[in-house]
């Protein structure tokens, strides 16, 4: 029971949660960064464009059964294959 109330009631232990809220913003998940630069390359930049085109032709009419999704399942499967080349790097 000591020890509970020297943790609880003590100074320490607030100043070990704000250096672990520090480090938690300073993290980024390389997932995030990976596919943002995966997206930027030619070939998912090109589905992208493919991808946005469906959508707005879909979206400019009233009434239709068309949907993107093969678009949108080429582009994530582009993008999805670039980043697996390099997540592994990245883990510890």
């Amino acid at each position: 029971m000591r020890e509970e109330k020297m943790l609880t009631n003590g100074e320490p232990e607030e100043a070990e949660e704000e250096e672990e809220e520090e480090e938690e913003e300073d993290m980024v998940d390389p997932l995030v960064t990976i596919r943002s630069k995966c997206e930027q390359t030619e070939h998912c930049v090109h589905l992208r464009e493919k991808l946005e085109t469906c959508e707005a032709r879909v979206n400019s009419r009233s009434n239709t059964a068309e949907d993107c999704t093969e678009e949108l399942f080429d582009f994530l499967h582009a993008r999805d294959h670039c980043v697996a080349h390099k997540i592994f790097n990245k883990i510890k």
